[in-house]
Formats: structure tokens, C-alpha cells, sequence
């Protein structure tokens, strides 16, 4: 086993807008160390989602964030030969890292041409708390609400 837990990188803000946490989302939707490709696309996502939305595109990107980060989760643990599914609260920085994930994963299942297209739209749809990555988020709120009987088997 480890000895001690690695040490938190730090991120260097973005530099259009000087911010950690859209360099967290770029560094989640390059491909292949494709850096200037993925901030090229947020960037147009945030352009297109501006033009349609007639609101600031990092606002908009933000609150759509904030509606996709779930609370709880669901996590297995064997008691006695059974399985259950222990509701568990998540710790902030694994909320957002799975609100990315859950933004980029169904932006790319949409069915716009280009990937800022797509992105944009999943962004619009979840800031008014509609779309894919809202469902999912719902999902796992409503699954952790089920299996609230076994919270006693908290780890």
C-alpha cells in the first residue's frame, strides 16, 4: 500500500478567461494531448451557446455545471455474502470531475454536426436543467434515495 497520497497538481488558469476550472474541462475533452484542439472547441461551444442564448457563455457554462454535479452516489459493498449499494456523499472535487465527464460524454452522443456544436447544446440543455447529463445526475439522486435503507453500512 501507499505510503502517503500523492500530491494535488495545481492547474494553471486559462488564459482567455483565467480560470482553473475551465482548464479542468479542457484537459477532460482533449484527445490524444490535443490541447489547443479542445480549448479551441470550449471555445466555440461558449460562442455558439452566447449567440443562442443572448447570455455570457461562461456563466451559462458554469450554471450548467453546477446542475449536472450530483451529491450522492451509490457505491457496492459486500455485508455478510450480499451486495448492497451504500449511498455515499461525494467530496467536491470528484463532483465536479464527474459533472465534466457526464457534460463531455453526452455531448458527444448528441446528434449536431461539430463536436462545439454539441457541447453547446448539452450546455444549453443543462442550464435550464434539461438533457442527458441532468437525467444521469437524476439517475444516481434516485438510486442513492432507494437504497437509503443500507446507509447504516457506511464505510
Amino acid at each position: 500500500m501507499r505510503k502517503d497520497k500523492p500530491k494535488k497538481r495545481l492547474l494553471l488558469p486559462d488564459p482567455k478567461f483565467n480560470d482553473t476550472l475551465v482548464t479542468r474541462f479542457v484537459n477532460n475533452l482533449m484527445k490524444s494531448g490535443k490541447r489547443s484542439t479542445a480549448s479551441g472547441l470550449f471555445y466555440d461551444a461558449l460562442n455558439i451557446v452566447a449567440e443562442k442564448t443572448q447570455e455570457d457563455g461562461l456563466e451559462t457554462w458554469k450554471k450548467a455545471l453546477t446542475n449536472i454535479m450530483p451529491a450522492v452516489e451509490v457505491k457496492s459493498r459486500r455485508v455478510g455474502g450480499a451486495t448492497f449499494q451504500i449511498p455515499t456523499e461525494i467530496r467536491p472535487d470528484r463532483k465536479t470531475a464527474l459533472g465534466m465527464k457526464w457534460m463531455i460524454g453526452y455531448a458527444s452522443l448528441r446528434n449536431e454536426k461539430s463536436m462545439a456544436e454539441r457541447l453547446a447544446g448539452e450546455i444549453i440543455a443543462a442550464s435550464k436543467g434539461e438533457g442527458a447529463a441532468v437525467k444521469k445526475k437524476d439517475d444516481t439522486h434516485r438510486m442513492a434515495e432507494a437504497n437509503k435503507a443500507f446507509s447504516h453500512f457506511r464505510v
